[in-house]
């Protein structure tokens, strides 16, 4: 619902830009002095003068941070100074710094963890030891870097195997341990002065469509959204009230059914972020939730796809929200005068139907969270953070969530693997990189001399591969479902680049599953390896008779001479009876797998 009100209309200009201009929190991914800013794709790693002027001028609340902002740990010092220098007031700092699939910072500098399943597949055996301790960790290097907010935990319930764009991102489909373990992230990461922002509100775990990429629906009766998937937000405000919430771009039919024109005319439903009913009246009314909200990122299809860039943001402040994230992409310094023409329709928009009183109390709660964590002085040092990153306590963490993380879904009596001197092993892997990673960490593990043949699932001969598969004494296949989403990459500007690559995504499984059938008719043990959601057990659990999950595959080191991350580490050492896997799995899989 638009509020309409006449006040503001009296307001001097001043107010009204300040006002607005805090509830903005811009990307400045990329940025380009010529041509056009669509097609720039020069990362933005200093702060340019005219940027630095757009911010001050508009008084902008907030900078969110990619992985093209963020390339080593003095670049990022010397970055955070000078957008904090930009500003009259101090600038929220944001980046998508979850852990596992999602992490910006370079992985061999930052410690980046297996992500959030992984935490939850530990739960049975550490409770919320490990949740609280990757985010006191992830706290810590990101504070030393000036980054004050993490768009992190992500606290959605992952209650459907074909969500393809939370899944491991979850911490499992338990709502009460979900709000355990994203109750003490939150605590860890505030307690290392970084906001946390829980997400995504109302909940993006039961979904089978991507908001980058298109509008989700959630068609839950009513009872089923307050247990399953508000459940962990409500008993987080409750018990560790986080700085900030972000919406989802999703439709929420039973908390709201109100219907919005847009820009193609057309009647739909209001997502939850343009929701009134939900943003204001659930969030703040029922739940009590007083702290500052904050879209997701409006350039997402589930928005932009529907609406202008001025009208997303008007409507999300409407709804109550306090901050809109990426509202407008500035890549250029043609961009400029698009933004001073996209700012003057905000401001039109704003004095005719927004209400002052709503602005005001949305800038108080900004600059109150503001107060709680933003210095106004910071002393920042390259060689302090150099030393916080990724040091060796950090790495040894890291490791033992890897390992606590292994879970032994299936075992034939196969594991561990009773190794002799010049056996094979063939590795059936998504990629040369996994592969090459498996390898090294098995050849690091292992008593006896082994010859380890490789298959790539991205690009291999089928015949090469199945007279490997013949001479070999064990296979090792591992998979990874679903395919990346665009916020492991970054944002919408990488859906492009994704498309190149699910053309061979969507044929791996089959290729797998018919070098899988080869090595059963040969009679060859097989072990599985789910490297993601471990929904997909079930498909080939049939052909192995042993079964890990390790949630995560990420490599932390590549060069020309190694290539490894915690993962495979500790896949190697449970393969080979160094360790036994303790974690139990946080989502359910076919009973077939078993």
């Amino acid at each position: 619902m638009t509020l309409t009100t006449p006040s503001i209309n009296a307001q001097p200009a001043a107010d009204l830009r300040a006002l607005i201009g805090q509830k903005l929190m811009l990307d400045l991914r990329y940025f380009c002095q010529q041509g056009k800013g669509a097609q720039c794709r020069t990362p933005m790693t200093t702060l340019p003068p005219e940027l630095k002027a757009l911010l001050h001028e508009y008084q902008i609340g907030g900078v969110i941070l990619f992985a093209e902002n963020v390339q080593d740990v003095e670049q990022i010092v010397t970055l955070t100074e000078q957008l904090h220098s930009a500003t009259a007031q101090p600038p929220f700092i944001a980046i998508d710094q979850e852990g596992g699939r999602v992490a910006r910072i370079n992985r061999s500098e930052a410690t980046s963890f297996t992500g959030n399943m992984s935490i939850g597949a530990s739960y049975a055996e550490h409770g919320t030891h490990y949740a609280h301790q990757v985010a006191s960790v992830i706290g810590k290097e990101l504070a030393v870097l000036g980054i004050n907010v993490n768009f992190a935990p992500t606290v959605d319930v992952n209650a459907n195997p074909d969500n393809p764009v939370i899944n491991v991102r979850s911490f499992g489909e338990d709502p009460h341990m979900v709000a355990k373990l994203g109750a003490a992230q939150v605590k860890a990461f505030e307690q290392q002065g970084v906001i946390s922002a829980i997400k995504h509100f109302p909940g993006h775990g039961d979904t089978n469509v991507d908001s980058h990429t298109g509008l989700p629906r959630v068609s839950h009766a009513l009872s089923q959204i307050h247990q399953q998937d508000i459940a962990p937000f409500a008993t987080i405000i409750k018990q560790q009230t986080p700085g900030m919430i972000m919406t989802a771009h999703i439709q929420y039919p039973a908390l709201d059914e109100t219907q919005i024109v847009n820009k193609h005319g057309e009647k739909m439903l209001r997502p939850a972020t343009m929701s009134r009913k939900i943003m204001h009246d659930l969030l703040r009314g029922e739940l009590e939730y007083q702290g500052v909200t904050i879209t997701d990122a409006l350039d997402m299809a589930g928005i932009s796809d529907f609406f202008e860039p001025e009208q997303a943001v008007i409507e999300t402040f409407a709804a109550g929200v306090d901050i809109a994230l990426m509202p407008f992409a500035v890549r250029s310094t043609q961009d400029i005068q698009a933004f001073r023409a996209f700012m003057a329709k905000l401001y039109q928009q704003a004095s005719s139907q927004l209400d002052i009183s709503e602005l005001r109390k949305s800038a108080q709660r900004i600059q109150a969270l503001k107060a709680r964590f933003l210095p106004p002085k910071r002393h920042l040092s390259a060689p302090i953070a150099q030393s916080v990153l990724g040091n060796p306590q950090h790495r040894k963490l890291e490791a033992e969530l890897a390992l606590a993380a292994i879970t032994e879904v299936k075992n034939d009596n196969l594991l561990p693997l009773a190794i002799h001197a010049n056996q094979r092993i063939h590795l059936i892997m998504p990629d040369k990189q996994k592969a090459t990673a498996l390898k090294q960490a098995l050849q690091a593990h292992t008593a006896h001399p082994l010859t380890i043949t490789l298959s790539s699932l991205q690009g291999f001969n089928p015949a090469q591969a199945r007279a490997d598969i013949t001479k070999a004494d064990w296979i090792i296949a591992g998979h990874a479902t679903p395919a990346q989403s665009a916020v492991e990459i970054g944002g919408m500007e990488d859906v492009a680049t994704l498309a190149q690559f699910s053309l061979a995504a969507r044929a791996q499984p089959d290729a797998l599953e018919e070098l899988l059938s080869f090595a059963q008719s040969q009679q060859k043990s097989t072990l599985f390896i789910s490297l993601r959601a471990p929904y997909e057990t079930t498909r080939f659990a049939p052909y192995s008779q042993a079964v890990l999950a390790s949630y995560a595959y990420n490599v932390d080191v590549e060069t020309t001479q190694e290539v490894s991350g915690p993962a495979y580490t500790a896949l190697a050492k449970v393969i080979m009876g160094q360790e036994k896997a303790k974690g139990k799995l946080p989502v359910s899989v076919n009973k077939q797998a078993e």
